[in-house]
Parts: C-alpha cells; structure tokens; sequence
C-alpha cells in the first residue's frame, strides 16, 4: 500500500474540523514504547531493590494499560485518517467531474486582479534598499525634498511595527507600499511652493518613478526561464490540467489517484460525462420525489415552506436541464478547453498540461559510436601455414573494413575498426579470408564469418565466437576472438527486452527492444526498435505518466516481473525475466516522469513515515486488480451524499489554500476556484444561503486570527444571507430552514463581535489605510449587521453610540501601545528632567498618531456625516491620557523652571491647526496650565530687565561693543545683576532653549559690525526685549484676548524701558558735554557717538518693539502712548544736537576773542603790531594768526572724521554739519558785524579768510547743500572779507602773502 503524505505535491490537510494530534507529537509505536517502559522500570528497580514484588507487578500492570491505551489511540488516529481520506477522494471525484464537463458556471474575467505578497525577507531587502538610497549608496540622483519625503516613509512606514504585522498576515503587497508612499509624497508636493515652468504631476511623477527605482534595487527584472509553480498563474484563467492540479494539492491528492481517477471516471469521454450527468439528475429528480412521498422534509421555519421546498428541488433540476439541453451535442460541453487554454501571456507560461508538441519518430534518432576489435582467429586448418590471411569486419548499411595480413600459422592482429551508427540494434559481420591463388581469381577466398546483434548493455571484452564456415570445409572448429563495443549516447537512458502491453500503443503482447530517450530537459520516449532501423517502430510520450510496481497479470503469457505506467485514458503494462532489470527499468522511467510519487519495490512496499510510524495506505491501488477502491468512489450515486457537508469541507480547504498562495487576496478565491465551487453548489444542489454562511465562518476564523479579509466580501455574503433569511432575495420568497436560520443569528452575533473588535484596533486591522477602504466597508457593514431586518434602518444615533464606545477603547488601547513602544514608564523616582524630556518625546509620538488617524483612516466620514466629530472626541480621550501624565511630570519640576515651554509650543503648534482640537478639552487645559507660567515669566523678565537697566547704566562706560563682539550670538548673554531685592534670579538668562535660535534667527542676513555700536547696557535690553517678544509670539497663544493682552503688556514693557533708556542716555549725555574742554583741543568724545548710537538704535527698535501688529492700532491711547516715545526721542536727539554745536561754537568764540585783540585802535593791537615789526629784523617771525587758524580748521576736521565714523546714522550726522556750519558762518557774521566801522587787521584778516575758505570747502566735502553753504550769513561774510581784502592788498600790497577769498588752492 502507498503513503498518501509521500507525494510532494499534496498541498491540501486533512479537514480542518477534524481534531489531529500536531506532527511535532508523533507517538512511539508499540515495540518501542514497549522497549522504553522496560527500561524505565528496570532503573526503577535497580534504585529500589528492597521494594516488594506487588509494588512492581503494579508497575508493570500500569505500564501495560499505558501502552494499550497508546496503541488504541494510534488506531483511532488512523482509522480517522483514512475516513478524511476517503471523504477527500469522493469529494475529488465530484470536483472532476465538474471540472470535465461544466454546464452551469464560468471561470469570472472581471475580477480583480490579486497583487503579489509582500514576505518578511522582502521586507528586510525593501529595507535594506531604502536605507542605501538615505545613505547615498545608490546611484539615484535626488533632491533635498525628496530625500526628506523618503525619510519620512523610512522611518515612519517601513520601519513601522503595523507594517511587520500587516506583512506577516499575508495581505500587504508592493503596490500596498507604493499608494502609502504616493500618499504621503501628494501632501508634500501640494504644500511646495509653485515652482515656474515645473507643475506639480510633474514633480510627483518623478517621485514615483524614482520610488519605484529603488524598491527594485538591483533585482534583474526579466522572467525567469524556469516553469512558474501553479500559484503563480492562479489569477489567470486556468486550463483544465491546471484547475486539475489545483485541487489536487487543495484536497491532498496524489498525482496517480488522480490518474486513475480520471480513467476510472472516463473524463475524456464526452457522452459518457453527459451520461453521468443526466443519471445525476435523474437521482436528484427521485430524491425529491422521495422527500415529498415520505415527507421527510428539513424543518423550516414555517410549515407553508414544505410544498415551496419540493417545487425548489424540481425548478433547480429543471434549470439544470435547460443548461444541459442548450449545449451542443458535437462538442458535448461548451468551448471550455479553447477559452480555458488562451491568456494574454506565452502559451508555454500557461500549458501545464498535454498541450506540448507531439513527438515524432525523427525526433528520438539516435548515434552511437561503435568498436570492433579483431584478436585471433583459432582451428584453421584448411590453409597452409605460409597463406596469408585478413579479416574483413562491417556494420549493416556502413563502410567495410580490413586488417593488416597475416600468415595463417598466426592469424593474429588486433586491430580496431570504429564506426557510427543510428541503429540501436546494428548487424555486424566479421569474415575471414585468404588470399586466392588462382590465376583467373578475381575475389578472394572466404574461410568463415560470424554475425553479431551487439547492444549498448553487451560485454565489452573479447570473447571468442564460433565461425560459420563453407561447405565441406576442414575448419570445423573455427572461432575468432574479438570485441564489440558499443557506446551509449548522453540522450539514451535505459535500454532493453521487455514485453508491453497498452491501449494506445504496443496493442499485442510479446517482447520487443525498448529504449528510453530524452529529448529535451522535460521530454522521455519510450521507444521500441527493430534491427537495422534508425527510428523507432513505436513511441510513447512520458509526460504525464505515473510507473510503479505491480502483480503479475493473470493470461498474459511471458515475463516473470511486472510494472506499468498509466495516465488519464492510458494504462501500459511491462514486463521482464530479471527482477534486478525491473527495479532498473522503474527507476529510469520514474527520472523521466518526474513524479512525485516514489514506487517502492514490493519487498519493500510497507507505508513507514520519517518517525518510524505507519501511515494508512492509499484508498486507491495501482493494481487493475484491485480496483474496488476507484469503483467505490465512481459509482457512488451523488444524491446519497450529503453535499452540504461536502462542500463545506471544499470550500473551507480551497479558502485556507487561496490564503496560503502567494497572492495578497484578502480572502477573495480566483477566478478557477470560485469557478469549480459554482460549479458544484449549481450541480449537486448547495444551497447558496449554506455557502455563504460557512464562508463567512471561514472568513471570520482568518479575521480572528490577525489575517487581512476584505470587509467588502463579508459585506456581500452577509448581505445575500439576510436577504435569504428575512425573505427578501432578489429572485422571489425561497424556503429558510430553522437550521440556516440558527447559524445566521450566531454568525450575526459573531461577526458583531468581529467587526467591533476591528473598528477598536483600527489602527491595528487596516494599518496606513490598507487595505484601501477597508474601514469604510467596515463600518458600512457594522451598520447593515444592526439591522434586525433587511427593510429597517438603523437609528443614527444607535450607530453613532456603538462605533463611540468603540473609539474610546481604541484611545487606551493606542495610548497603552504608544506607552510600549516608546519604553516609556511612569517612574516617581526619576529625575524631572529625564520625566519632562520623556513627556516631549511621548507627546511627539501622540502627535504622529493622531495625524496618521487623520491622513490614513479620515475615510469613514464616506460612509458617515458625523464620523470627524467621532474621531474628534476620540482624540480628546487619547490625550486626556496623555494629560494625565503631563500634569504630573509638570507637578515635580522646579519653580520657575522654564524648560516646558517647547512642550507647550509643540502640542499647540499641533492643535491649533486642527479644526476639531483647537480650543477644544485637552487645548483649554493646556493653556490654563501654562497662562499661569507665561505670566510668571513675563514678570521676573520685566523686573529682570527693569534691574539690569538700572545697574547697567548706572556702570556704564558708554563704550562701543562694535569693538566688543561682532557676534553677539554666540556668547552667553550677561546675566542679571544681583540687586537688593527680592526677586528670584533668572539663570544667566540665556537659561531657556529657545534663546539661542532666537538669536541667531534676529541676525540672519545683517551686517553685525554695522549694528553693534550701541553701548552695552542698551544692545542688552534691546535683544532682551527683541527676544522675550519673539519668544512670546512664537507659543502662537490661541486665545486671542489673552494673546492682545501679552502683546500689549510686552509693548508697553518696551515703551518703558526705552523712555528710561533715553532719559538716562540724555542726561549722561549732558553731564559729558558739560564737562568738555572748550578750546579748540576739544575732540568729541568716543562715548558720546556711543550715546547718539543708543538713540538712533532706540529710535529703529521702537518701530518694531513698541507697535502693535494689525488693527490694533486703532486704539487711540495706544497712539498717545507710542507718539509720546517718539517725541521723546525726537525732543532727546535735538537737544542733543544742539548742546553738542553749542560747544563747538563756544569754542570758534574762544578763537574769535583771540583775534579781537587785534582790533584797530586799541592798545593791544598797537604793542603787537610793533613787537612783531621789530623783531622781523633780527629773528624770522610767524606769521601771527596763521596758527590759529590752522589748529582750528585742524579741530573741524578732526571732529567731522569723529562723528562721521562712529555716529551710523547718515541723516543726524548731516543735521548736525548744518547745524554747526549755519552757527560757524553766524558767529563770524555777527563778530565781523561789530566791526563794520573798523578795518580789520592784516593778521584778523588772513585768519579770518582761512578759516571761512576752509571751512567752506570743508563742509561742502562733508555733503553739507549748498542752500545752506551758501545762506546771508556766508554772503555777508564773504562780501566783507572781499572788501577788506582788496583793501588791503591797496595799502600793504603783498602784505596779505597770497591768502585771498577767490578760489584757489595755493595755501593748501
């Protein structure tokens, strides 16, 4: 008997719903359970030798019961086997038959084509491949945003947990991989700014196709050459062979059972299927018929449904002979076999069947390379011994050859002739000869010859052969001995006599030469020969044949050993003498077949599994003789079975091989399967109610297990069963059984349960929106499972509480799994800052899963208006655990501790742009627990400025930072002074993160050495100001009172401040210019360019930190108030710069009263103007007046190049040259006024022209206009000093030594 678990390709179980023991808990047989109990007790004597002789027959006794009641269980294991074996077969046997001749279904061309599965190495390699591309290993150019986006799917999506699971449960794809990705790369590209002359599909399209470049890597994507295994092709349409091959591995058929099966069932005999099929119906007809007779009638749910039932059973017949009748009688089927065998792929890619090229008997010559070796020749006697003799040696149909000559004393030689052959079974001849001596002779004279049948399985020595000789010859005894080799060609596997018998070929028994040839890789023929012939006289195809062992056949006569090879419609029979040839023969056929049977020879022939169990044989033998088993199986009538049961058994094993195929196919059947199963629930009468209901069960064992089913088939097979039970079915009232109508209700409650579950871990059963709207149909089909009938909607609001309760079980589930994810764990004991930094970390994770709820599962508000409000409120409940745990960490931190701000900013970043969560629950509660801080904050910051303010000014040296730092913003800020009060101190200020990025982001794109020239106490408060403001509008506070409110109080705060600064600057101010020297060695001093720098800054500052954004500045008073800094500052910088002119005028009068000395008429002058006159005579003297006019243009200039480089603003800088060019030019005026009576001094004169010439020049070079240059003052002046010039030059003559007020630039 035969091992049914022994064929390779059994893909089926065993039913489902059969208990089994696990294959990892084989049982001992009995000898050795035996052998191990004897063991064990005889150590246990051996440790107790004093226990008595009844403690040990117990022992045994026990030991004994445990093995019998081992070995009954072993039998019960098998017997239960066989039975599921049986039932398999019979099941089988009906597939066949409807797989042979359909009648009533079609294979489906408008389903949806499956995807292949995603595997766990896949994944990994997928991985791999992604994380080559981040780390610039690949050669796939890409830009920044790209790479970020495939980041972001890296570590977000393929790294994910939900991703692993969905690849485990079978039902993720690569085209599952490519929607998220497009997904998430849509939302990217649509947030991008539009770009000229590049649109958006643009963008995307490159994104998708770079995608795809490198989910493939490297992989070479031409197809491969090998044949696809069944699975591959399982969403095309099938051929026949292949649905044949299908449902082999589906019930666990082995590929012999199925051969004879199919003879058995004459399959490829066309009026016997219709035959069969009309006797089905006949039986069906009866078994109605017998129902309503003996009214033996299923229980219904109403007694009215018994006539209805019986009219059922005889329309469904009816129809099935309509169907029957339509098809033509030629064909005796419909154009199955040519609609089954055309794809739009490579016939080859599809024909697994006996589509292949027939052989022809040209295709299997062969060649073989032949050896004659001629040695001696003995008992010639007829010759004289000086003779010369040769031999002569050819192959039939071949050249002629001849040795070299020999005496016939020794006729030795040992010469090889080679020749080439197509003959299996070659004739060669050998003859000896001897040269004649006859003067008219024309051929020599021939002494003997032999003739040889060589085969490739002949000796291979020499041998001696006895010559046939002429008659009346003396050379009775003559023999030769010599060799014939003939070599067996690659393609020649096994050769040799055997007897045949078949029905196709070799129709009569008797022995002929076969030979088994290969012709190609999957190409055996079994080829008879006859001598000299190069083909064969018969051949047999071996592809599709199963050999194995059998019994000699009774009236068969000739052959001692038996074995045979069949196929659907061909049964061969062999035979031989020599057992050891038998074995060699079946081996060589079993190669060639490629079987995945074993045959076992019979000695051998004991079903022994790996583990030393014995498995029950085969149902079904090989041996013609025992046939019952097949003619139980095809003669059973089908209307005696209860196919309802039967068909449950089919679909559940078609359904767990459809999940287990490498499609992801969400629980859907292929096109073939859902074929064949129509088939036979429109044959043998399933009620479809039935199909549906165990289909659904089926459905829901995978969904219950973690697997991927679409909620769209359970949709429609819930929806056909209600239909079915609430008699409301499409093609009228049909009849409902108490039975359908129990299961419904349980698989109703069942599937409730089911579907509540999933819409619970949504997240979990349809991860990142796959399977693509799964959710949807999930929660349309929990609406139609509330229905209590098919008519009566479902209240809203009961819908709405349902999938509610749901969601707040989805927020602790997510929370809880987030909490294990991140390894986070509330522990009192850590430190606060490791607590707040775990708080941010959660609350980043929070935030990714509500925004992935949002983008992946948004697609329920399809099916239901008031989903978003659900998934809103579920959101509220997910973050109110997460509060829980904020407000505790935010308990245990310091006080004024300010390190919590970013948690703040990072959770209101979020939801604020959320409709449904801004200024909802967990928002409000976030912004009363933080007003509370800003306000803290913003107190200690204006007290904390407001000191450093004070103190600062108070020691301040009014030096520039220009020539302190160039990069403020990168040096820790300085920290605030420790004042006599009671207020806690801020933290070197820099304390809080944000500060450094503020910073920096204040000084982008400046030119620093042009900012910093403020003094230090100012530059401090105005970044402190600057950054406290940015700091504040960066929470984005969303409550926009509150928000006005810390806007106004932060404006108002640097209003303030900067009144203070500038009062303290102006007054600082007057307090230096005070105290300057007023002669012309004053130079202006470097801090009061610091001072006019601070008001400058003040005044620029003022425009940012001190106005209100937006309307606001509508309000009046804040108009008052900001006006009133303005003018402040205004009021500050004239006052200024009219002290700073005031002193340089003081010092021109200081230089004007030097030269009044040398008015005309007064003593003074006189003694001067003689001192100087004699003392020329001996000593060269100075000019008088020229150095002083020199020191004081020099003091102009030098004070010009002061303010010019240290004071930045240009516009104040050319106020005051006006300014002071204006009083210069008045002064002189007025001084020259006073003098109109007087001529002037030659040496008041000459001083006087250079200094307005040069100062004139000066403050033109200066940018001074010349509206003002040239004002009455200058022209009064000017026409003076002309005048006087002119003068001057009548009475002195050169006395004026070329100085003089026309432009020239002699004296320079």
């Amino acid at each position: 008997m035969l091992d049914p678990s022994s064929s390779e390709d059994t893909g089926g179980e065993s039913d489902p719903e059969v208990v089994r023991q696990p294959s990892g808990k084989a049982t001992v047989s009995s000898p050795e359970k035996r052998r191990h109990q004897h063991r064990t007790g005889g150590k246990q004597q051996q440790r107790q030798p004093g226990a008595s002789g009844g403690a040990a027959g117990k022992t045994t006794k026990d030991s004994s019961a445990t093995t019998e009641d081992e070995e009954r269980k072993e039998r019960e294991r098998i017997k239960k086997e066989e039975e599921e074996k049986k039932i398999k077969l019979q099941i089988y046997v009906f597939v066949l038959r409807c797989i042979a001749y359909p009648f009533n279904a079609k294979q489906p061309t408008d389903m949806a084509r499956r995807q292949q599965k995603v595997n766990k190495q896949q994944l990994q390699a997928v991985k791999e491949r992604f994380q080559a591309f981040l780390n610039g290993e690949t050669q796939i150019v890409a830009d920044e945003a790209f790479c970020n986006a495939v980041r972001s799917y890296y570590e977000g999506f393929l790294k994910s947990e939900r991703v692993s699971r969905m690849v485990q449960s079978g039902g993720c794809s690569a085209n599952d991989f490519r929607e998220v990705f497009k997904k998430n790369i849509e939302r990217r590209v649509r947030s991008l700014p539009e770009i000229d002359g590049l649109s958006k599909e643009t963008v995307l399209s490159s994104w998708i196709a770079k995608y795809d470049a490198i989910y493939r890597g490297e992989e070479d994507m031409r197809r491969q050459s090998q044949r696809p295994h069944l699975s591959a092709v399982s969403e095309l349409i099938l051929s026949k062979e292949q649905l044949y091959e299908m449902f082999q591995q589906i019930l666990g058929i082995r590929k012999f059972e199925h051969q004879l099966l199919y003879n058995a069932c004459q399959l490829d005999n066309v009026d016997e299927q219709a035959a069969q099929i009309r006797r089905e119906l006949d039986g069906r007809l009866q078994l109605a018929e017998k129902i309503a007779r003996e009214r033996r009638y299923p229980k219904f749910v109403s007694a009215d449904m018994e006539a209805l039932y019986i009219e059922e059973l005889r329309s469904s017949v009816n129809l099935l002979m309509g169907n029957l009748e339509s098809l033509p009688v030629s064909k005796g089927g419909p154009d199955f076999k040519q609609k089954l065998k055309r794809s739009s792929m490579n016939s080859s890619f599809l024909d697994l069947g006996d589509e292949g090229d027939i052989l022809s008997k040209s295709d299997v010559v062969l060649s073989f390379n032949l050896e004659i070796m001629i040695v001696e020749v003995q008992g010639l006697k007829s010759v004289a011994p000086n003779r010369i003799v040769y031999c002569t040696m050819e192959v039939e149909g071949g050249e002629k050859l001849q040795t070299d000559q020999a005496e016939a004393s020794r006729p030795q030689w040992g010469t090889q002739g080679d020749f080439i052959t197509t003959h299996p079974l070659p004739l060669v001849k050998v003859k000896l000869f001897t040269e004649s001596t006859a003067v008219l002779a024309l051929e020599d004279k021939e002494l003997g010859r032999v003739v040889l049948n060589p085969t490739t399985n002949g000796p291979k020595q020499a041998e001696f052969h006895r010559m046939a000789v002429p008659k009346h010859s003396q050379d009775t005894d003559l023999r030769i001995k010599l060799a014939v080799r003939m070599d067996k060609p690659p393609n020649m596997k096994h050769s040799g006599y055997l007897y045949a018998l078949g029905q196709r070929v070799w129709k009569r028994w008797k022995s002929r030469y076969f030979v088994l040839v290969q012709v190609s890789q999957y190409t055996f023929a079994m080829c008879s020969y006859r001598e000299k012939k190069a083909e064969p006289q018969e051949l047999m195809q071996l592809e599709g044949y199963t050999v194995d062992y059998c019994d000699p056949q009774p009236g068969l006569q000739g052959g001692r050993v038996f074995f045979n090879a069949v196929k659907e419609g061909d049964l061969v029979m062999f035979a031989c003498d020599d057992e050891q040839d038998r074995v060699l023969w079946v081996q060589a056929i079993y190669r060639a077949t490629g079987q995945s049977y074993k045959p076992i020879p019979p000695p051998q022939n004991k079903t022994i599994n790996c583990k030393g169990e014995q498995k029950p044989a085969s149902p079904i033998s090989l041996d013609p003789t025992q046939r019952q088993g097949v003619e139980e199986f095809i003669s059973a009538a089908p209307s005696h079975f209860d196919h309802t049961a039967l068909f449950t058994i089919l679909q559940k094993l078609t359904l767990q091989h459809r999940m287990n195929d490498s499609f992801s196919c969400l629980g859907w059947f292929s096109p073939g399967q859902v074929f064949v199963l129509d088939e036979y629930c429109a044959r043998y009468g399933v009620r479809g109610c039935h199909r549906h209901l165990s289909y659904l069960k089926d459905l829901m064992d995978y969904s219950e297990k973690n697997a991927l089913v679409d909620p769209t088939l359970l949709h429609y097979s819930y929806a056909f069963c209600a239909s079915h039970i609430h008699g409301n079915r499409p093609d009228g009232m049909g009849t409902v059984t108490v039975e359908e109508k129990e299961q419904f209700e349980a698989v109703r409650s069942r599937l409730m349960t089911l579907l509540e579950n999933q819409i619970t871990h949504f997240r979990y059963c349809f991860p990142f929106g796959r399977p693509d709207g799964a959710l949807k149909a999930t929660l349309s089909l929990q609406e139609r499972v509330l229905m209590k009938d098919i008519t009566t909607p479902v209240p809203s609001e009961d819908m709405m509480k349902l999938v509610q309760r749901c969601l707040e079980k989805a927020a602790q589930i997510n929370y809880s799994q987030l909490m294990d994810y991140a390894q986070i764990k509330v522990d009192l004991q850590e430190a606060p800052e490791k607590r707040l930094e775990d708080m941010m970390r959660l609350g980043e994770l929070c935030i990714e899963v509500l925004q992935q709820n949002d983008e992946h599962h948004s697609e329920g508000r399809e099916a239901f208006s008031w989903w978003p409000e659900l998934m809103a409120e579920h959101a509220e409940t997910f973050l109110s655990l997460y509060r829980a745990d904020m407000d505790a960490t935010l308990q245990v931190q310091p006080v004024d501790s300010w390190s919590s701000f970013p948690l703040f900013q990072l959770l209101n970043n979020f939801l604020r742009t959320d409709p449904h969560l801004c200024n909802g629950t967990f928002h409000k509660h976030l912004q009363d627990l933080f007003v509370p801080l800003v306000v803290r904050y913003i107190d200690l910051m204006e007290s904390s400025i407001a000191q450093s303010v004070h103190r600062g000014f108070e020691q301040e040296t009014w030096q520039s930072v220009k020539s302190l730092t160039n990069n403020l913003a990168n040096v820790p800020l300085p920290k605030v002074p420790s004042l006599p009060l009671t207020l806690p101190q801020m933290p070197s200020f820099s304390a809080p993160a944000w500060m450094g990025p503020l910073c920096e982001n204040t000084l982008q794109g400046i030119n620093l050495p042009d900012i910093f020239n403020g003094s230090t106490t100012s530059e401090d408060l105005f970044w402190k100001l600057d950054a406290l403001q940015i700091f504040v509008l960066d929470l984005q506070w969303p409550e926009p009172e509150f928000a006005k409110h810390l806007e106004q109080r932060l404006k108002l705060m640097a209003s303030d401040m900067m009144e203070a600064c500038v009062k303290r600057t102006k007054s600082a101010f007057d307090a230096k210019i005070q105290k300057a020297s007023k002669s012309t060695d004053f130079r202006v001093p470097l801090s009061v360019c610091t001072m006019f720098n601070v008001l400058m800054d003040a005044r620029k500052q003022c425009s940012k930190l001190c106005v209100l954004d937006g309307g606001q500045e509508n309000d009046k008073q804040w108009q008052q108030y900001h006006s009133k800094i303005d003018v402040l500052i205004d009021e500050a910088f004239k006052e200024m710069i009219s002290s700073l002119v005031s002193k340089f005028t003081t010092v021109l009068d200081g230089v004007l009263s030097k030269l009044s000395r040398y008015d005309e008429g007064t003593f003074f002058s006189s003694i001067l103007s003689f001192t100087v006159k004699a003392a020329a005579k001996y000593v060269e003297v100075p000019k008088p007046g020229m150095d002083l006019a020199d020191t004081y243009i020099t003091f102009v200039r030098q004070n010009q190049d002061i303010l010019r480089d240290r004071v930045n603003d240009e516009l104040y800088i050319e106020r005051v040259f006006d300014q002071w060019y204006t009083s210069i030019m008045k002064l002189v005026c007025i001084w020259l006024t006073d003098r109109l009576d007087l001529h002037l001094h030659m040496y008041q004169l000459k001083t006087l022209i250079k200094i307005v010439k040069k100062t004139y020049r000066d403050f033109r070079l200066q940018g001074v206009l010349d509206g003002t240059l040239n004002n009455k003052s200058y022209e009064t002046v000017y026409n003076r000093l002309t005048v006087e010039e002119a003068t001057a030059a009548v009475k002195a003559g050169d006395g004026l030594q070329g100085i003089s007020m026309r432009d020239s630039d002699e004296d320079d």
